[in-house]
């Protein structure tokens, strides 16, 4: 049923929106210098990307055992981890169709159930997948069912972002209400840590108005030829963007931020506070 005319404005009505006029390309994995030098180049444009791989640069070395990539995409914090330990990625079976991942070395399942056995894992790692899950709190009672008590779970989520990967993007967390959510999955000691500040974030919203130029996905081509020319013309001032954005990386977090890295310990214990898998369907065969 349509909305009275009096109840509707002029502008069009967003969740109708099935697509973007941009998409910045698909992370690659690390396998040759020559994608190492591209993911470099990345990061020091896309200020999201070079403040996850900053963090977690800082906190993956010291991640041992049986570490869990949940919603691994194209694994690209796989080479940051200890060589002891023993790396696992699950993804959804729509990771290929709605997202442009499709990986060896990685268990697709479909559902909300992870192939994982209980308390099995060390680590599970979890980089800018929780904003594209429906239900975040059976998502994470996933978590907690699969690392062991004590064990520890490393998110990322962003923040000041726009929607993409239209129409699969549903959230934007807070530090409260990922304290909530952790929390009532069976999580505690949770720690979240700002990725920037306001000054970041300035930098990476005027960069915005420039880089999707250079990936325009309109249908015509002399809009795409034009799009690429000005978005080369721009690029001095995007340059300069990106180095005041680093820069500013190196200042305290703040309110205003690019967006949020985690770390939460799996409670001690038997008992979780949440939603969790039911323990009388058969266990999933251990792929650890």
């Amino acid at each position: 049923m349509a909305l009275p005319s009096k109840l509707t404005l002029n502008r069009p009505n967003m969740v109708e929106n099935r697509g973007e006029t941009w998409r910045p390309p698909v992370f690659r994995p690390l396998t040759s210098v020559k994608d190492q030098l591209v993911a470099r180049v990345r990061r020091f444009l896309d200020l999201q990307a070079g403040s996850i791989w900053t963090d977690l640069s800082r906190l993956l070395p010291h991640c041992q055992g049986q570490v869990l990539d949940v919603g691994s995409g194209a694994q690209p914090y796989r080479p940051l981890l200890h060589p002891n330990a023993q790396y696992h990625a699950v993804d959804s079976s729509r990771s290929e169709q709605d997202f442009g991942y499709a990986m060896p070395e990685t268990t697709y399942y479909t559902g909300d159930t992870w192939p994982v056995p209980d308390s099995s894992v060390d680590v599970v790692l979890c980089t800018e997948t929780l904003e594209h899950v429906p239900d975040p709190g059976t998502f994470l009672a996933q978590a907690a069912r699969c690392v062991r008590p004590g064990r520890h779970l490393l998110l990322t989520v962003p923040f000041a972002a726009r929607w993409h990967y239209i129409p699969y993007d549903y959230w934007r967390y807070t530090p409260s209400g990922l304290d909530r959510l952790l929390n009532q999955a069976g999580f505690t000691q949770v720690a979240v840590y700002a990725r920037g500040n306001a000054a970041t974030v300035a930098c990476y919203k005027l960069m915005a108005l420039f880089l999707p130029l250079l990936f325009s996905r309109s249908p015509r081509a002399w809009v795409r030829r034009l799009s690429m020319g000005g978005g080369l013309l721009a690029m001095p001032l995007v340059m300069a963007l990106a180095f005041l954005g680093q820069i500013s990386l190196r200042l305290p977090g703040g309110d205003d931020c690019l967006g949020y890295t985690v770390v939460a310990t799996r409670r001690l214990g038997a008992g979780l506070i949440g939603n969790t898998a039911d323990h009388n369907q058969p266990q999933h065969s251990s792929q650890l």
